[in-house]
């Protein structure tokens, strides 16, 4: 591990940047663009085409960056196993590199990464609208550039959380607000679009979120085949405990997306435990629990 610092955009690419640079095992590429026109990266490491591929998807959520580093440990120690043809986990890395794809977005939300650590710019088209949204305080800041929360904006239950929406007042702001309607914000299309023209190769979905030390496999009540196997598989190599979402969870979410979308299994892992943002200090626990799940889940399927 090496990653011990937290992660903005311009720190993350350029560890991305050299990564890739580094080892021929790392492809990196992009889904598309934020709201603010930053380009969202995409590392895909393997060759494996088949359904039992997978998607790794960190920071949907601006105080939950620590994930974007927990998963940078997990890309440099693979292409590190992979060019000494060593083992992790038991597995030879040059065998699961040809036996499965894994598909990786380290950070979905550059803009309210950005937002959080370092604030809005004056020159920003939207700093009117989110100085107000935010009361000038962006340390609490989880949604993207306009103030829509990414882990709502996606199609699973839409109309039904408007309604609560509209209850609570929830308008565009540091968190929950779901956006005008299912995929409106670049983030989320960009990575919906990319699942469906990858569909094939995906077999199954891990969401890295933090913090609670529990995981989500379920949508309301009901999760496709294998997931209970998987489930099981996941509390034992993490020690974190299967839960079910509740309230404003329970709507619009990426798991619940792609568990409604495709009837495959979905994971949301909440990562550490104390109050977001974690400090740095929890990285190496956090990727010492995840790590024989990240080299072993494909190999699951």
């Amino acid at each position: 591990m090496q990653y011990f610092t937290e992660m903005d955009y311009s720190s993350m690419m350029k560890e991305l940047l050299e990564l890739t640079r580094k080892n021929e095992a790392l492809k990196l590429s992009y889904i598309g663009n934020t709201i603010l026109s930053r380009p969202i990266p995409l590392i895909t490491i393997g060759e494996g085409i088949n359904e039992k591929g997978v998607l790794y998807v960190a920071t949907h959520h601006a105080t939950e960056n620590i994930c974007t580093s927990v998963i940078l440990n997990f890309i440099d120690e693979y292409a590190r196993a992979y060019n000494k043809n060593e083992k992790i986990c038991g597995i030879n890395a040059r065998v699961l590199f040809n036996m499965r794809k894994i598909y990786i977005i380290p950070m979905l939300n550059p803009d309210g990464v950005e937002y959080r650590i370092h604030g809005i710019e004056n020159d920003n088209p939207l700093y009117e609208r989110m100085m107000k949204a935010s009361q000038g305080d962006f340390s609490k800041w989880n949604s993207n550039a306009r103030g829509v929360d990414l882990n709502h904006n996606y199609d699973a239950y839409f109309a039904e959380y408007k309604t609560i929406e509209n209850e609570l007042q929830i308008t565009h702001g540091p968190t929950k607000y779901s956006g005008e309607a299912p995929e409106s914000e670049p983030e989320v299309s960009a990575l919906t679009s990319f699942i469906r023209y990858n569909i094939e190769n995906i077999g199954a979905v891990l969401t890295l979120h933090s913090q609670g030390e529990e995981f989500y496999y379920k949508s309301r009540g009901e999760c496709p085949k294998k997931s209970e196997f998987l489930a099981k598989m996941i509390a034992r190599m993490t020690t974190y405990k299967p839960s079910s979402t509740d309230g404003t969870a329970s709507y619009g979410g990426l798991t619940d997306w792609f568990i409604k979308e495709y009837d495959k299994p979905s994971f949301t892992l909440e990562c550490g435990k104390g109050e977001n943002p974690l400090p740095v200090s929890q990285i190496p626990r956090i990727y010492l629990n995840l790590r024989e799940l990240l080299f072993t889940f494909p190999i699951l399927l």
